[in-house]
């Protein structure tokens, strides 16, 4: 919730600046020129998806960074549709592919590193609290 007022703060406030400056009458045509070009982009994704297709093949990309530049591409689409200025740079910004994948490699290598601490922790502190134990049935003595 907190973050939605965050947004929704620097939203009004850079919406009504960036207004002021342009007039009405170009706020209205940014508005409308920025969800035309969102659309545009979601029309044209499947030459988006081939190029990153390539990538895949090529092994310049992984299977994760496959999916997450292909997130971001829609979401940067969508974010162009939704009325705002703060929204439409950041859709612009998830356009870019230098944007995306220093984003990407961010989120990736950070979650990577996390995971495998995590599991080399674990692991440590299991065979430290191990206790071999031979346990001995006293049902053999009674028959």
């Amino acid at each position: 919730m907190i973050y939605f007022l965050i947004y929704l703060f620097l939203e009004v406030v850079i919406s009504v600046n960036i207004a002021s400056a342009i007039g009405g009458v170009w706020t209205f045509v940014e508005l409308i020129a920025s969800a035309m070009a969102g659309l545009a982009i979601l029309a044209n994704f499947r030459g988006t998806l081939a190029e990153n297709i390539q990538a895949l093949n090529q092994a310049r990309i992984d299977p994760a960074e496959f999916q997450q530049l292909n997130l971001f591409t829609i979401l940067g689409a969508i974010l162009l549709i939704v009325p705002g200025f703060l929204t439409d740079i950041i859709g612009i910004l998830l356009q870019f592919g230098v944007v995306t994948k220093m984003l990407v490699n961010r989120f990736v290598a950070k979650s990577h590193t996390d995971s495998t601490s995590y599991t080399h922790t674990t692991s440590i502190q299991k065979d430290e609290h191990v206790i071999d134990v031979e346990i001995i049935s006293d049902d053999t003595d009674k028959r």
